[in-house]
């Protein structure tokens, strides 16, 4: 859609306000409307004018002034509204100088996809993520001076099987028991169709969706994968549909990695591979039939993934799932089947076309914009370093000895190790002015003070039960 077409299209829909959304570094969807007969194709190259300062990890109130341009080729009618409203995705400039942002989520994306090309490397980066998130009918939280607490709750959770509800028919997912039944076990088929085909709506491939391994209303729905700049997009709309879907019909959802205790966690499994000319690159004769490309690609992950997670499994509680021990993907190598390894290697196809990486430590937590474009930087660091991802994990690692695990590396323990990675080895983003010092410094600064430093202060609930008669 060119800037012409964009007022022809709101007419065309009886569109009167213009939805503009613009994504914060830390992945959160800000907006502002307007009238759309007070506006003209000038927000398309100018822009429209925005406090820069309030928004989290950006400008400080003497440089405050930033101007958000429109992307007429993202309009469509955001299903959410009373009237029809056309929403429009922006990328920020500086309202001076009239360069890109650095800070801007948007064009750093652009930028890798860009960095990419230039590297010769390949032409297109497509993403497949397989974000899992939580349903739940209610929540309730506190945290001040002498309280702190969470509640949550869910029709569907094991720990109702008593509970008086006029009647409690006795079908809940068991702990670890939620993985693909049938009604009238899985009890929100319909809610999350209803989110599905708002996002078919939008433009959306979904590819399926299902009730997930946890009990409470654990849910997935992948999306087909796309290009990475259009996929960071739609990823933006994905959580946008699902919270307003939920909230329509009285539930709410949390993409929180770890909400409930003693049960499975939410990922972010995202599948990555990499074209030129339109043909894939990662199919070939080595390993689990990818091609050396493809091996190096996994290898530059897996060297670089203690940094990735500050962008890819970016908050304290990204690491209540990542523990050893407990099925998740924390063992840093790659393997044909094993999913505790980080990097699978999908064999459901022999097609080429389906030869790609599953990195499956990411979660949905993370700002897709970054995280994606990080992965990216680091399998383009692995194809031109030439990185050996190690030997295949084919073995059960529960049957594995102590010694044999010795070797094995695995993900950082706390987004404090991740924190510290990242501000250790980032060079590689940096390259092609992908990321820039400023954003990588203004994001180790966010989460060292405003969330790492802010957990260690509060003691936490379990700390009464082990320590308070001591």
């Amino acid at each position: 859609m060119t800037a012409s077409e964009f007022f022809e299209f709101a007419k065309k829909n009886n569109a009167k306000m213009m939805d503009l959304k613009f994504v914060d570094m830390l992945g959160t969807w800000q907006h502002c409307s307007y009238p759309i007969e007070c506006l003209d194709e000038g927000i398309f190259e100018l822009g429209l004018g925005f406090d820069g300062s309030s928004i989290r990890g950006w400008q400080d109130i003497h440089e405050s002034d930033m101007m958000a341009v429109c992307d007429p080729s993202t309009a469509v009618i955001d299903p959410f509204f009373d009237r029809p409203t056309v929403s429009v995705i922006a990328q920020i400039v500086d309202p001076e100088t009239r360069k890109d942002y650095e800070k801007c989520p948007r064009h750093l994306v652009r930028r890798a996809a860009e960095y990419l090309r230039s590297t010769g490397i390949a032409d297109t980066c497509h993403v497949g993520p397989e974000p899992e998130f939580f349903i739940f009918d209610e929540v309730r939280y506190e945290q001040n001076q002498h309280t702190g607490y969470y509640q949550v709750d869910s029709v569907e959770g094991a720990w109702n099987t008593a509970r008086f509800e006029e009647p409690n028919l006795g079908y809940k997912p068991s702990y670890k028991g939620g993985y693909f039944p049938v009604s009238p076990t899985d009890t929100y088929h319909d809610l999350r169709g209803e989110m599905v085909y708002e996002m078919m709506k939008l433009g959306i491939k979904i590819e399926a969706h299902h009730h997930e391994v946890g009990t409470g209303g654990q849910a997935e729905i992948d999306m087909q994968y796309a290009e990475i700049t259009k996929m960071a997009d739609q990823f933006q709309w994905y959580k946008y549909i699902i919270k307003n879907v939920a909230l329509r019909n009285g539930k709410t959802v949390t993409f929180m990695p770890k909400p409930i205790f003693d049960d499975n966690g939410s990922g972010m499994h995202t599948h990555m591979s990499l074209w030129k000319d339109g043909e894939p690159i990662f199919a070939g004769d080595r390993y689990a039939g990818l091609s050396q490309t493809a091996l190096h690609a996994a290898g530059g992950l897996l060297k670089h993934a203690a940094a990735i997670l500050a962008f890819a499994a970016p908050t304290t509680n990204s690491y209540r799932r990542l523990v050893p021990g407990f099925e998740a993907p924390v063992n840093l190598a790659i393997s044909a089947r094993n999913r505790s390894a980080a990097i699978r290697i999908p064999m459901y196809s022999p097609s080429p076309k389906a030869k790609r990486l599953e990195f499956r430590c990411p979660d949905s937590t993370a700002n897709g914009y970054l995280a994606w474009s990080a992965m990216l930087m680091a399998m383009i660091d692995g194809v031109q370093s030439k990185t050996d991802p190690g030997d295949p994990l084919d073995r059960n690692t529960y049957e594995m000895t102590p010694e044999e695990m010795e070797g094995i590396a695995t993900v950082p323990a706390s987004l404090e190790e991740s924190i510290n990675a990242l501000e250790a080895d980032h060079d590689f983003m940096l390259k092609g002015n992908v990321f820039t010092e400023a954003l990588v410094q203004s994001w180790i600064k966010w989460k060292r003070e405003e969330e790492i430093a802010e957990m260690a202060l509060r003691p936490h609930p379990y700390e009464f039960n082990l320590y308070y008669d001591s």
